[in-house]
């Protein structure tokens, strides 16, 4: 079958399940949110949740196909679907897919993650920014950062993902501001200072020793020269400053080359401050490369 004008796209991750009604060229017309993620469902009960979720959009526009994809489709989601190994696009994608149909009629096509098997020690993995990186375009050679938890950089070559690799951010920096005795002091609720978060990034790019480095956060308070306040923006610098850090000796990029911030996790801004001080140009996506993405494999898959 052919893709409907509307089509529905699914990110369905661990704690939440986003959705977006979007139309033939990607644009979204509604989206909802709910609380059902993987983590609160037991196998034999995503299919009803999905429904109870998009029954107003079936109700009212009838069975328009579906695109899932994010954690839905890892061994902990509802079915997993292999990874698909770099170089890969929209044709690769879509061959990777599982597809089922939903009670109603509607076409539900789980999309694949994709693996890059030349890291070591073992294949990098992602699920859901390969789509957000589809939607941001192929045709041209670029690198693209997309920031998160597990934060990636990706390289865009002959119009297909040509490899890419994981930095755990994110997930680092929430363990020491809320699990460590070195961020125990930080200031609740939680205060953003840019300039402490700026000195933080400073810090890291001329330091290599990030094990040292890290304890700078608890030496500073005790020398009283960094405040409660400061705490958390300078020890999201040091561990954002230290992504750039080895991402650079890691041959992602060499101070004046060009880079683009795909996705939207709240972290777009502090990326842009950390590539301008590490010499990198930087440019911003569009909100919606990850619908668009999405419904080019999507029509790929149903056309």
């Amino acid at each position: 079958m052919a893709v409907a004008t509307n089509s529905i796209i699914v990110d369905w991750g661990t704690t939440s399940l986003r959705a977006a009604l979007v139309g033939e060229n990607g644009e979204e017309l509604d989206h909802l949110e709910t609380e059902n993620g993987i983590s609160s469902l037991r196998q034999g009960e995503h299919e009803a949740a999905l429904m109870t979720a998009l029954a107003p959009w079936f109700s009212r526009y009838g069975a328009l196909p579906v695109a899932a994809l994010g954690m839905i489709t890892s061994r902990n989601g509802w079915i997993e679907v292999p990874y698909v190994p770099c170089p890969a696009g929209p044709t690769e994608l879509a061959y990777g897919t599982a597809r089922r149909s939903l009670p109603n009629g509607s076409d539900l096509v789980f999309l694949p993650g994709i693996n890059d098997t030349a890291r070591q020690p073992f294949p990098d993995v992602m699920r859901g920014e390969e789509t957000q990186i589809v939607g941001h375009g192929l045709s041209k050679d670029a690198t693209l950062i997309i920031p998160g938890t597990h934060s990636k950089w990706a390289r865009v070559k002959e119009g297909r993902i040509d490899g890419f690799q994981t930095f755990v951010t994110g997930e680092i920096f929430n363990l020491l501001i809320n699990h460590s005795f070195i961020a125990r002091g930080s200031t609740q609720p939680p205060v953003d200072d840019p300039e402490a978060y700026r000195w933080g990034l400073h810090e890291a790019k001329h330091s290599a020793t990030m094990l040292s480095l890290l304890f700078s956060a608890r030496t500073g308070g005790l020398a009283g020269r960094l405040s409660s306040e400061q705490l958390r923006s300078y020890v999201r610098g040091l561990v954002i400053g230290q992504e750039f850090r080895q991402a650079h000796e890691a041959g992602w990029y060499a101070e004046g080359d060009e880079a683009t911030i795909v996705g939207n996790d709240g972290l777009n801004d502090l990326y842009l401050v950390a590539a301008n001080l590490f010499g990198l140009k930087t440019s911003i996506a569009g909100d919606d490369a990850l619908s668009k993405g999405a419904l080019a494999v999507l029509r790929q898959c149903l056309s």
